[in-house]
């Protein structure tokens, strides 16, 4: 297995700067997502550590060696794309034993080693067809194939899921979870899809504007965002957010947003009159009671999942609020609905966007 260090990396076209000094260790035998909005970067880095791209300084090293000015396909990684890139003149076997037989290993290993991938990855009886026979997410199955019969050091997947329906993108998200655990390689995944992400990561790094602005494991990341960017980013729904002003309290602070003002302990780097925000994911606001209430929201839309029910509320000096609540709950369009903040949840923000608090004992 094999452990990937950037160091200082950055990239610029011309004099347009996309990637920032990234430093960043990827663990041998761990699979690391990169995600991000579009133009983020994400895409860019993949292809700088598999020497698609040159870098404009720093260093890439792949188990101790740096191979900034090393060809790619020197590199011994393997790279998956979203387009599959097949030869659709070939047999899915040709596809898959293509650059085995450019590199001239004997036949009886090639075979081996794409009948191995193919029962792997249950393409056994579609060996002898050509991809246009084949379903999406089969065709992606025999681009994964084509890169496990290398036996790379390393598995680089750029956005492998984009081109597959909602369906399909799940059952190929667990596919892909099981081949991590059967191989034990190391592999950087680079999507959009925050669930994506945090499905099938041991280690998120979330990139924007070619800056690392938090790497974690999912739930690290989930429970303890480090900025407001990131906090809105992961999550589905994603997090509700509030500007707001601190005021003083009793015992502490209120925080106040519109109609809502809410009593919190003391925060460290947050004294009454400075601006900030917090945040609260949809499935930490309880309906409730209008005396127990941190605020009164009008329902404009709730769909009904059966086993979860998503409520979208509007109130006045607020941006749309989303409540998640399991099970059935029968409010009509234009209800009142109450709700109260759980603190032990609750994320708040100085007003650069870092975060102050990620939730209050009970």
């Amino acid at each position: 297995m094999t452990e990937i260090r950037l160091s200082e990396v950055k990239k610029a076209y011309g004099s347009v700067d996309v990637i920032h000094g990234i430093d960043l260790v990827v663990d041998s035998g761990e699979f690391c997502v990169f995600v991000g909005p579009s133009g983020c970067g994400k895409s860019t880095l993949l292809r700088i550590i598999a020497g698609l791209e040159d870098i404009t300084s720093g260093k890439v090293v792949i188990d101790g060696d740096t191979v900034n000015t090393i060809p790619a396909s020197e590199r011994g990684l393997a790279m998956v794309f979203q387009s599959y890139a097949l030869y659709p003149h070939m047999s899915i076997y040709k596809n898959m034993a293509f650059g085995l037989e450019n590199s001239k290993l004997p036949r009886a290993e090639i075979d081996e080693r794409v009948n191995s991938a193919a029962r792997m990855l249950q393409l056994q009886d579609y060996l002898h067809r050509k991809p246009k026979a084949l379903s999406g997410g089969q065709r992606q199955r025999v681009a994964i194939g084509r890169a496990i019969v290398r036996d790379p050091k390393a598995f680089l997947f750029d956005e492998p899921l984009s081109n597959l329906d909602a369906e399909l993108r799940v059952t190929m998200r667990k596919e892909l979870a099981a081949l991590h655990a059967d191989i034990g390689g190391t592999m950087i995944y680079v999507t959009h899809d925050q669930v994506e992400a945090m499905t099938l990561a041991d280690k998120i790094v979330v990139l924007q504007a070619g800056r690392i602005e938090q790497v974690g494991t999912p739930l690290d990341l989930y429970n303890k965002p480090q900025n407001v960017f990131v906090a809105g980013f992961i999550g589905s729904p994603r997090m509700n957010i509030f500007d707001a002003t601190a005021e003083a309290g009793e015992s502490g602070l209120i925080l106040r947003c519109g109609p809502c003002a809410m009593a919190v302990p003391p925060i460290e780097g947050l004294a009454p009159g400075d601006a900030c925000s917090f945040g609260i994911r949809p499935e930490h606001l309880d309906v409730t009671e209008n005396h127990e209430a941190d605020l009164v929201a009008s329902c404009s839309l709730a769909e009904q999942l059966g086993g979860e029910t998503y409520l979208y509320c509007d109130a006045e000096g607020l941006p749309q609020i989303t409540a998640h609540r399991p099970g059935q709950l029968s409010v009509a369009e234009g209800q009142e609905v109450a709700l109260r903040i759980d603190r032990t949840n609750l994320h708040v923000f100085d007003r650069n966007g870092q975060t102050l608090a990620n939730g209050f004992a009970g």
